[in-house]
């Protein structure tokens, strides 16, 4: 081993032990702000939307607290977990998407099962007693 390998006891050559050459991006306390100033922004919108009752569509009032949760999740892969087409040779893209389709999956597969549970529910069954009320 040679003075160098030793120098700093990490064996790279003085180097930081995780510093492969590739540019790990990060934050600025301003960018972190921003993140966080939308994420309340984007979570606030919908909760005052719910508690003032919504719009006359249920649906649509659904509709819009959905699409702002998909905007917040694309806020905080981009000021949190710092996603972008340029950083990591373009992994970070790669993972955009892939998180975006299993994002899209998982929405509408949510809403495709509670229409269908609501829809065929028993009539009635809403109002019936239960078995201890008997």
């Amino acid at each position: 081993m040679s003075s160098t390998d030793t120098h700093q006891g990490h064996g790279h050559g003085g180097e930081h032990p995780h510093d492969d050459g590739v540019h790990m991006p990060h934050g600025t306390r301003k960018s972190y702000i921003t993140g966080f100033v939308l994420s309340v922004i984007l979570t606030a919108i919908p909760f005052i939307l719910v508690m003032a009752g919504g719009f006359a569509s249920g649906r649509l009032t659904a509709f819009v607290v959905l699409a702002f949760a998909v905007v917040q999740i694309v806020v905080h892969m981009v000021y949190f977990l710092h996603m972008s087409p340029k950083s990591e040779g373009g992994w970070s893209l790669v993972s955009l998407v892939f998180t975006l389709i299993v994002l899209v999956i998982a929405l509408v597969g949510t809403m495709w099962v509670m229409y269908h549970m609501d829809a065929n529910m028993m009539p009635g069954m809403a109002t019936m007693p239960s078995a201890g009320e008997n």
